[in-house]
């Protein structure tokens, strides 16, 4: 009977710690949104998808639309900027930049700048910058998409780049080893550590990660050894997108809205 009392002195604090390790999310909403893969919502609520390789907006039930036959697959969007939307085609070493309203305001073809720039990473950066990375070279850089000059502010990263995120000052990414690193817009770059396996990923900041794994969604703090399953009521999804403690989770019926209180 003592062994029996023993075990389970020591089986409880391991069973509260299991149960501690789970984020529960709360469901606020959901809506079907037709689309091939969501992108995600801005800071106004409006949402952002592809549909058979056309980007779309909607904001308060107005849609919005960009096609462009030419450039073939859109590669990578970012709308950090809802003023000057970022869209990458990384088969033709070109960047679009659209307004509010999807409309072109500037087509950029770096094949065309006097260093003939291989990119193959891009994303907004602050005082008319964009981040990107030339292969060439191995660097990140920044683009003056009005002067149309770059520069190189990284030194030479060794490895390929599997996954990247930017924000107005800091260009962070993965290496094919799952080392995590980041690069302000002075060069300085800092490795930040080694993340999980995963299948998916969002780069949320230099603090924390969130990530999918097997159809389950983990947050992962730099500074801890363990991930953190998010409980969710959906059990297999297409894609995620978290910012500011609200999670959309999109499947082939729609987007379910979150709120999380992570850590």
């Amino acid at each position: 009977m003592k062994k029996f009392v023993f075990i389970l002195s020591f089986l409880f604090p391991v069973l509260v710690f299991c149960q501690q390790t789970k984020l529960v999310a709360s469901k606020l909403s959901s809506e079907f949104v037709d689309a091939d893969l969501f992108i995600g919502n801005d800071s106004f609520d409006c949402k952002y998808f592809i549909k058979n390789n056309v980007f779309f907006k909607i904001k308060s039930g107005e849609i919005f639309q960009y096609k462009n036959i030419s450039l073939g697959k859109i590669s990578r969007i970012d709308f950090q900027n809802p003023l000057k939307i970022v869209l990458f085609y990384e088969n033709f070493n070109t960047v679009i930049l659209l307004d509010n309203q999807l409309n072109e305001i500037q087509k950029i073809n770096f094949s065309e700048n006097e260093k003939n720039i291989a990119v193959t990473a891009v994303g907004i950066s602050a005082q008319n910058n964009l981040w990107v990375f030339n292969l060439t070279n191995q660097q990140i850089g920044l683009y003056d998409y009005l002067k149309n000059k770059h520069k190189d502010v990284s030194s030479p990263i060794s490895g390929m780049i599997k996954q990247y995120q930017t924000n107005f000052n800091t260009f962070y990414w993965i290496d094919e080893r799952n080392y995590y690193y980041s690069c302000d817009v002075f060069g300085k770059t800092i490795a930040l550590g080694k993340l999980p396996a995963f299948d998916s990923i969002q780069l949320v900041s230099n603090l924390f990660v969130v990530f999918k794994k097997n159809d389950l969604l983990y947050y992962y703090s730099i500074n801890s050894d363990k991930p953190t399953v998010i409980d969710l009521d959906k059990k297999t999804y297409k894609n995620f997108y978290y910012k500011d403690q609200n999670l959309a989770i999109f499947t082939s019926e729609g987007i379910t809205n979150y709120k999380i209180n992570l850590p």
